[in-house]
């Protein structure tokens, strides 16, 4: 099969599609000929080492296909998975591959109308997206929150979510373009990175009081914004740090900000049942073949162009969700 190998830790170029042998599944293992694989950041913390790991790895925590084998004993998870079905996962590694072995139990299917690369553009972020705005801050009717990279893949489909669950989103963009993208995803007011004072402009727009609840994906160049946007008793959730690590704080900082909370959570930790896991995931494809939640496709990328894919990914150039094909859809809208 083709894959995308990473041997050593780097920038882009350490991506390089290679012929390598086809993997077999193992017990409780499907083996899943891949359509389509999501880019993320976290597939960038790992290619750089940011997050480091044993080389040489296939990158892609996110991806979606049709189960071409099946392991031993398997019988587990929200299958059990026959051949020929169509399933997505999250937070799995491999999926830059045209061939991919993931645990059953970890796997979910596809809905019958769904493509699978609309799956692929929607599982990880998708589910990121409900957890945060389910769980980690249970957005109510007349929340007004804040949403950093309203344009991105994830900003875009958080946007959607608090304004599904009756609150409204003040986004931060990078150029005209994004702001266009984020106010027709339901964006209430959009700011600018580098033009506006974030908090000021926050604590205008909120007569004074500051939001619920800060969603924030980018880390180090916004947090002290974030924070200082809250209202008292809201939530900070930084869910990445495209932008770098935040610093250590100092819990005081929590106490003047107005007893404000701060947490950094994982996607992990929301679906680690299986339950869990095809709860969260079905709510997630039930809204998108419902019609309420759009997933904007911003790019299609081969695998043999996984260095661009990432090239766009960090330098901010694209809107929505950016994907890696193989020759079964080999769509590139790049």
């Amino acid at each position: 099969m083709k894959a995308v190998l990473v041997r050593e830790f780097g920038a882009p170029d350490v991506l390089r599609a290679e012929e390598t042998a086809d993997p077999r599944p193992g017990p409780g293992d499907v083996l899943v000929a891949v359509e389509a694989a999501g880019v993320n950041f976290i597939d960038v913390y790992r290619r750089s080492g940011v997050y480091p790991g044993p080389l040489p790895f296939v990158p892609g925590a996110e991806a979606a296909g049709v189960v071409v084998a099946v392991g031993p004993a398997t019988d587990t998870g929200p299958g059990p998975h026959r051949i020929g079905d169509r399933v997505a996962w999250a937070n799995q590694p491999g999926g830059y591959a045209e061939l991919a072995v993931i645990p059953a139990h970890r796997a979910v299917a596809v809905p019958d109308t769904m493509p699978c690369t609309t799956a692929a553009a929607v599982i990880l972020q998708g589910m990121t997206a409900h957890y945060l705005t389910h769980d980690t801050y249970q957005v109510r009717p007349g929340d007004t929150v804040l949403v950093h990279a309203a344009a991105g893949g994830m900003g875009l489909l958080l946007t959607q979510l608090v304004r599904l669950r009756g609150g409204r989103v003040i986004g931060t963009v990078s150029t005209a373009e994004k702001e266009k993208a984020a106010r027709a995803a339901g964006a209430w007011q959009v700011l600018r990175h580098g033009q506006d004072d974030i908090a000021a402009t926050v604590r205008e727009l909120t007569d004074g009081e500051g939001v619920a609840a800060v969603y924030d994906g980018v880390g180090a160049p916004t947090f002290d914004a974030s924070l200082d946007s809250l209202r008292p008793r809201g939530t900070l959730a930084v869910f990445g740090q495209s932008g770098g690590r935040v610093p250590p704080v100092d819990l005081q900082r929590l106490n003047a900000a107005g007893s404000v909370f701060v947490t950094r959570p994982n996607l992990d930790h929301h679906i680690a049942t299986a339950g869990e896991l095809t709860h969260r995931a079905a709510a997630v494809f039930g809204l998108v073949a419902g019609g309420r939640l759009d997933v904007h496709i911003g790019g299609s990328f081969p695998l043999e162009r996984a260095a661009q894919a990432h090239q766009a990914l960090e330098g901010r150039v694209s809107t929505g969700k950016l994907l890696l094909t193989t020759g079964t859809t080999n769509g590139d809208t790049s």
